[in-house]
């Protein structure tokens, strides 16, 4: 699934209700009162003010300050996916797979992500493209895993349980207020996104920003062609390059990684054609 962190108004959010156990010692806020900051101030007071029946609403309370039980939020979560708080940098979201059941194998080009087990058990398994996951670890309650950006990743519910756990995006990675009650919505959401009116989306990113993504890359050819360097040559780098961009390398790396298959000789045809 490839979202683009995007930012809605906060009529968008979709909230329900858990009981959690929660505790409200009764204590003023430590945030001043300044008039451009009461609005935000009273918000957070009667977000507060919603533990007393030990009831939790289920929103993005994002970018408020906000302070939960995030253990006892993750397992009283039903949904595949609840947003419960979309900041500028990072987001948290709530998710709860079936027994069997996947969060299906992704990859976000740009998106550090952390995951924490709450409840049950499963298997992660992680690598650089899609048909070669050659990390895999049994995953358990209170394991954390951390997926770099640009990594293939999937994580099973191997349990007889739903698998309770939350996930942290940095920066987010889903709209704000997001609600996936299954997966076959969090699918269609995807789909819907990735074919949007002038909005297509291929692996996180739309083609202008792939265009400005791999601006070194073109700049770097260019400096090749000034260099004289035969054309078929060129063509061999950059078209490899263009593979492992899409493997989940940064530009700059898949550069240096293509550079060093030739220097090396790890790659003699590339030493072939630079001689042309």
């Amino acid at each position: 699934m490839y979202y683009n962190p995007y930012v809605f108004p906060y009529q968008y959010q979709y909230p329900y209700y858990v009981n959690v156990p929660m505790y409200n010692d009764g204590r003023q806020s430590d945030y001043s009162t300044s008039p451009n900051e009461k609005d935000q101030i009273n918000s957070f007071d009667s977000f507060r003010s919603s533990y007393d029946n030990g009831t939790i609403m289920l929103t993005d309370y994002g970018s408020r300050p906000f302070v939960v039980n995030i253990n006892e939020a993750s397992k009283q979560n039903n949904t595949f996916r609840t947003a419960l708080w979309t900041g500028k940098h990072l987001q948290v979201t709530l998710m709860s797979l079936n027994v069997g059941e996947d969060i299906g194998l992704e990859m976000h080009s740009d998106v550090d992500q952390f995951l924490r087990l709450e409840q049950g058990q499963g298997i992660v398994r992680m690598g650089n493209s899609p048909d070669n996951l050659n990390f895999e670890r049994r995953v358990f309650d209170d394991s954390a895993i951390v997926i770099p950006a640009g990594t293939w990743h999937n994580l099973i519910n191997t349990g007889n349980i739903p698998l309770k756990l939350y996930s942290i995006y940095a920066p987010p990675n889903h709209p704000f207020g997001t609600v996936h009650a299954t997966k076959e919505d969090a699918m269609a959401a995807e789909e819907g996104h990735n074919h949007g009116e002038g909005n297509t989306d291929v692996y996180g990113r739309t083609p202008d920003e792939w265009i400005r993504y791999t601006e070194f890359l073109v700049k770097e050819g260019l400096e090749d062609v000034k260099r004289g360097i035969n054309m078929t040559h060129i063509l061999q780098e950059f078209i490899l390059m263009g593979v492992l961009v899409g493997k989940g390398y940064s530009p700059e790396k898949a550069y240096e990684t293509v550079e060093e298959w030739e220097r090396t000789g790890e790659s003699k045809l590339l030493q072939q054609s630079k001689n042309l």
